[in-house]
């Protein structure tokens, strides 16, 4: 692992030792946020595969449903009874906290299922299909609503992930070796000025 090039002085050693400490610290601070993510992250795909059940045995009931009022009221009768059919929906974006953060989230605001026709053009099998398509409406934008948390987790997982790696794999080792180095050139540093020393003071009696 490379060092950094920088002169072995002791205030260089002192700046080193302090950067390595909050290297490591960070370190650990920041695999402790990954792991709580990780943890969240997976409770929020839990939640989408029961929702995709869910939906999916939603989406059993609905269109069999559907298929008997066209069976029973015909296509052209249908399709004249839903013209006069209008909801409002409204999509608005809520915060959510979720790992000790505040993500942006989904909400979905559905209107009350009513049975807009006139009793005269009413018949059991529409009232059917449309409970089961507003009940299927409901499971898909709680769905998309999970699947955008889970979305903005699993990319702060990664962007956690490549900080981690990044001062495991880069910048606590090349701290970590320009301290040896620096400790190393300081010992041999003095190592030196003591023989000097010693040569000096032998040479001095001997005159």
């Amino acid at each position: 692992m490379p060092r950094e090039s920088i002169a072995p002085t002791k205030s260089n050693l002192i700046r080193v030792k302090e950067r390595l400490v909050t290297a490591e610290e960070g370190y650990d601070l920041l695999e402790q946020k990954r792991e709580i993510l990780v943890m969240e992250l997976m409770q929020k795909v839990e939640q989408v595969k029961l929702l995709e059940r869910d939906l999916d045995a939603r989406a059993g009931t609905a269109y069999p449903a559907l298929k008997r009022m066209l069976i029973v009221v015909g296509r052209e009768r249908a399709n004249k009874l839903s013209e006069d059919i209008h909801y409002r929906f409204e999509l608005h974006e809520k915060r959510v906290t979720a790992a000790g953060m505040t993500l942006p989230g989904l909400e979905i605001r559905l209107p009350n299922a009513e049975l807009k026709y006139s009793p005269a053009n009413s018949f059991a099998e529409c009232d059917e299909t449309v409970l089961e398509f507003f009940e299927m409406l409901k499971l898909c934008t709680e769905l998309a609503a999970v699947r955008t948390i889970a979305w903005r987790l699993a990319r702060e997982v990664r962007k956690t992930q490549r900080r981690v790696n990044a001062l495991e794999k880069m910048v606590i080792p090349t701290a970590r070796e320009t301290k040896v180095y620096i400790e190393a050139a300081l010992e041999e540093r003095e190592r030196d000025s003591f023989f000097t020393s010693k040569l000096l003071k032998r040479k001095a009696g001997r005159e």
